[in-house]
C-alpha cells in the first residue's frame, strides 16, 4: 500500500483548490464537518442501541394496546369525516343559511356576514 506523505497531500490540496476554487473551500469544509458530526452521532447511537438491547430481548415495538388505540382513533376520525361530508352535502342541497345550525337556529356568539339573517331564525 502506498504511503501518502506531505508532498502528495499538497498536490491533492492544490488539485482541490483548482477544481473548486478558493471561495468554495470554506463551504466545503463546513459541510464536510457537519457530515462527519452527523455520521459520528449516528454511529454512536447505533452502538448505544446495540448495548441496550441484548440478543435475548425482543426489539422495541409499539405495544399492541397503543397500536389498537391508534387504529381505533383513525377509524373514528374517518367515520367523523364521512359524517361531516354527508352533512355538508345535505346542507348544500337544502341551501341552509350561513351562520345557522341544521335546525335553522342561529349560532350564538359567532359572527355572520349578515347580522339580520341571524336574527330572523
Amino acid at each position: 500500500m502506498p504511503n501518502i506523505g506531505t508532498p502528495e497531500l499538497l498536490i491533492i490540496l492544490l488539485v482541490v483548490v483548482l477544481i473548486f476554487g478558493s471561495a468554495k473551500l470554506p463551504q466545503l469544509a463546513r459541510s464536510l464537518g457537519k457530515s462527519a458530526r452527523i455520521l459520528k452521532a449516528e454511529t454512536k447511537g447505533l452502538r448505544e442501541d446495540d448495548d441496550d438491547a441484548p440478543a435475548d430481548r425482543p426489539a422495541k415495538t409499539m405495544p399492541t394496546s397503543q397500536g389498537d388505540e391508534a387504529r381505533d382513533r383513525a377509524a373514528r376520525l374517518r367515520e367523523e369525516a364521512a359524517r361531516l361530508e354527508r352533512e355538508a352535502a345535505a346542507s348544500e342541497g337544502g341551501q341552509r343559511s350561513r351562520g345557522a345550525l341544521a335546525s335553522g337556529e342561529p349560532i350564538q356568539g359567532v359572527p355572520v356576514s349578515d347580522p339580520g339573517q341571524a336574527r330572523k331564525g
